[in-house]
């Protein structure tokens, strides 16, 4: 790569996911901006039926648009006897505008309601493009646990409160992002994003 990469845009509004990869990304001498930083205020389409799909499309729009270097990424629950699901559709999944964390994880806990297995998976890919390449490419990270009964712990967002990581018996909002964040799916995916922006440079 001919220049030096101190700037990347995380084509995100969500401000936890934010603050969580820029301490991730803290003294790697890359500053996170965000998408107020670069003046987006545009909905950005995610209309793809995978996560890896819309993290690519979230990317190139800001790329295509601003010619700026970007990631984005996408996660989704997967839940092995709901056949995968929630997945892609994680953030909508109880229907209406999406992001609504309580009616999603009261719809899941009904629709596993008598199930015995309760195995599940985190999953996060981050798509990433940079200035004179413009190829996206791909990081994934995964993280398997299962969904408990109840809701417990209060720091986190999303699923947080009813996902209990394998080796592990608390919570991601039990744990808290400390911890949370050394081990969560978006922590692995990132910390091959954050090797790979440090050997581009």
């Amino acid at each position: 790569m001919n220049y030096e990469l101190t700037k990347v845009v995380f084509a995100t509004n969500n401000k936890n996911k934010l603050a969580e990869i820029r301490e991730m990304l803290a003294g790697s001498g890359i500053e996170v901006l965000s998408l107020a930083d670069i003046g987006c205020h545009a909905d950005i389409p995610e209309t793809s039926p995978t996560i890896e799909g819309n993290a690519i499309q979230k990317a190139q729009y800001v790329f295509d648009n601003y010619h700026i270097s970007c990631f984005a990424d996408d996660t989704g629950l997967e839940v092995t006897a709901l056949g995968g699901a929630p997945g892609v559709y994680s953030a909508r999944y109880a229907g209406g505008e999406g992001h609504d964390s309580e009616a999603n994880m009261a719809k899941l806990l009904g629709e596993l309601n008598g199930k015995s297995d309760r195995s599940a998976q985190f999953r996060t890919a981050i798509a990433l493009i940079l200035e004179g390449d413009g190829e996206p490419k791909l990081f994934e990270g995964i993280v398997k646990g299962e969904i408990i009964t109840e809701k417990r712990g209060g720091e986190g967002f999303g699923y947080d409160p009813i996902f209990r990581p394998e080796g592990y018996d608390k919570t991601f909002a039990e744990l808290g992002h400390e911890i949370k964040n050394k081990i969560s799916h978006r922590a692995r995916a990132v910390m091959k994003l954050v090797e790979y922006l440090k050997n581009a440079r």
